[in-house]
């Protein structure tokens, strides 16, 4: 009789991000199983087990695990099992596989949507305590520093960083007062973006109009329940898991554990109410950037947005470059961009039929400048990026 793998599963189905991992493992061992699947989860409807969690884990004589980084992480491990797992708070657990988001893609994917709204300002919220939160806030600042401008970090003293969130308000309170004006926001998280927005809320700052906040992980529960909903860089979690469940598969048919990676990428911005403003002071650069973003599925010309506007165009042009150190076609060629990368990743769609569905007759009016945009192909692209 064959046996049929089993596998731990300690992610947390609380979060998007966990929900996404699961769903990449699941059709994984649905197309490459059976797979049977242990998780540990307190439920209402059942009393917890007086046991602990690694005897109830030794009990179920499993194949194989995947976790992020739970108290017990070095007695798990020291079970011997074919493990992936995602560090939380350290980076240590040396020679263990891993899955990681690409953070400086993160940092510099925040700074990309925020410059190109057109702000004077900028900062980083995160945790100081998690090696993670200050890689991206160090991505972060590096590209935004490399357009001219400067970053100011929230930093909690090391001795309340522990603190709940109630006790913690006052601290980011005083710091978003001390903050220039209109101020645009990176938070390392979803979480942070929303303990952001809060503390804007009791201080009656207005969001985006004096505080502009992104997010990261797009969990769209937290997302969508904050007020107003928060813009969050997407990420291709069910790729991810996929790919972890893939590497499992080797590592319990007897791959040696090697510290293999697992990364988890960035897709694009999902843009909700916390960072939908222009911050561009000229009237009509702001004016031809929203014609370019609302016509984004049109194939229009540098002459449409002149048209638009109303000034000339060696005019607009000269301005444009002013206020967002680009050409008017660069934009138009990087919001279209931005929207077949989209196209690519979360639909089936063929790439001649985005290309007809953008207005354009054949797919070599788009590869060219999207080659030029994200260095890479179209199909290329998809491969990376889009789902298993």
């Amino acid at each position: 009789m064959v046996r049929i793998p089993k596998v731990i599963l300690l992610l947390e189905t609380s979060r998007g991000y966990g929900r996404g991992l699961l769903r990449g493992i699941a059709k994984y061992a649905n197309l490459h199983g059976p797979w049977s699947f242990y998780r540990d989860e307190e439920l209402f409807y059942r009393k917890s087990s007086n046991r602990s969690l690694l005897s109830r884990l030794k009990k179920w004589d499993a194949d194989g695990i995947v976790m992020r980084e739970p108290k017990e992480s070095r007695e798990i491990l020291a079970l011997g099992l074919p493990t992936i797992m995602s560090p939380f708070t350290t980076e240590q657990f040396p020679e263990i596989p891993k899955f990681l988001v690409d953070c400086d893609a993160v940092g510099r994917m925040a700074a990309e949507h925020l410059l190109n709204r057109g702000f004077q300002h900028y900062a980083f919220c995160g945790f100081n305590n998690m090696f993670w939160s200050r890689d991206r806030g160090e991505s972060f600042t590096q590209h935004i520093n490399k357009a001219g401008y400067e970053v100011h970090n929230y930093n909690l003293p090391e001795r309340h960083i522990m603190l709940s969130w109630e006790k913690e308000q006052p601290f980011m309170m005083n710091w978003l007062k001390s903050l220039p004006k209109p101020v645009a926001i990176m938070a390392c998280n979803d979480d942070r973006g929303r303990h952001v927005i809060e503390a804007c809320k009791i201080m009656g700052l207005p969001v985006p109009e004096d505080i502009t906040i992104l997010g990261v992980g797009n969990d769209d529960m937290i997302c969508d329940l904050s007020n107003p909903p928060l813009s969050s860089i997407a990420r291709n979690h069910e790729r991810a898991g996929y790919e972890i469940a893939e590497l499992l598969d080797k590592l319990m048919a007897g791959e040696k554990m090697a510290d293999q990676r697992i990364i988890v990428q960035p897709l694009h911005v999902v843009t909700r109410h916390s960072t939908d403003i222009l911050a561009i002071k000229d009237r009509e650069v702001a004016e031809a950037v929203r014609f370019i973003r609302i016509k984004r599925k049109k194939p229009i010309q540098v002459n449409d947005v002149v048209d638009a506007v109303g000034i000339s165009r060696r005019s607009l042009e000269l301005r444009f470059r002013k206020e967002l150190g680009k050409s008017v076609l660069n934009e138009i060629q990087r919001v279209r961009t931005d929207l077949i990368a989209r196209m690519l990743v979360e639909t089936n769609l063929s790439i001649l039929q985005i290309s007809l569905a953008l207005g354009y007759t054949s797919e070599a009016h788009i590869a060219r400048y999207f080659q030029q945009q994200k260095g890479m192909s179209l199909l290329a692209y998809r491969t990376k990026y889009g789902q298993k």
